[in-house]
């Protein structure tokens, strides 16, 4: 194309498609039809907040309405696994109620993830509070200089 070439802009596609962009952008959809890259390791919709404090790797993941005993973790040859999941509540015990929409009855998530650098995988501490799981995965304590004594006059 010549610099002097003119191009024509349609005025109602530019919008509509930055609108689609946008709206497709949106986390919602994003994890309800996740694209899967095998070249980055990683596979699940569970968004993650990975940062290290205090000389441990911490891990934040947001499980509301799961409880500890629904909620598998796994850290094994530097591969974090965390899978969250729970059935259908019983509509027994409820006298007298009549749903006339059920939507909370079930739901799964999960990640895995390979975690950055060294991390020793036996000390791993765990947390379910708020809907917020916690891991503190110690990191390796990096090697310092040691200081040589040096014998002699």
């Amino acid at each position: 194309m010549a610099t002097t070439d003119l191009v024509r802009r349609d005025p109602f596609m530019t919008p509509f498609r930055q609108v689609m962009d946008r709206f497709f952008d949106d986390p919602f959809f994003r994890n309800a039809f996740p694209i899967r890259d095998s070249a980055d390791g990683e596979d699940g919709s569970l968004a993650l907040d990975v940062f290290e404090q205090d000389g441990h790797l911490i891990v934040e993941a947001s499980l509301p309405g799961f409880s500890k005993d629904e909620v598998d973790v796994q850290v094994h040859d530097g591969i974090l696994a965390i899978k969250a999941q729970r059935s259908s509540e019983r509509e027994e015990g409820k006298p007298g109620s009549h749903y006339y929409r059920r939507e909370r009855s079930w739901g799964s998530v999960s990640r895995r993830v390979a975690l950055p650098g060294i991390v020793k995988d036996e000390d791993v501490s765990a947390e379910l509070k708020n809907g917020v799981l916690r891991l503190a995965i110690p990191l390796p304590q990096k090697p310092s200089p040691k200081q040589i004594e040096i014998k002699g006059e």
